[in-house]
C-alpha cells in the first residue's frame, strides 16, 4: 500500500498538486486503473489490469487500447 500511496497522494503532495490530484475524492480530476486482484496486498496484481480510464473516458479495457 505505501507503493501506490506513493505513486499517487505522495508524488501529487511532493508536486504541490495535491488539492486537485492524488486521491478519489469528489470534485477532483481523477484517472483510474482497474485491476484484477488486490494490490494494496500482493502489488504484482497491478499486472492484471482491466480498465483504464483517463479524463473519464475508458482508453483501455481487457488488454485493448481503445483510442
Amino acid at each position: 500500500m505505501q507503493a501506490i500511496q506513493a505513486a499517487t497522494g505522495d508524488a501529487a503532495r511532493a508536486l504541490g498538486v495535491d488539492d486537485t490530484l492524488g486521491t478519489l475524492v469528489p470534485g477532483r480530476a481523477a484517472d483510474l486503473v482497474a485491476v484484477d486482484g488486490d494490490p494494496s496486498v500482493r502489488i504484482g496484481d497491478l499486472q492484471s489490469v482491466k480498465v483504464v480510464i483517463k479524463g473519464g473516458r475508458t482508453v483501455a479495457e481487457n488488454g485493448l487500447v481503445l483510442v
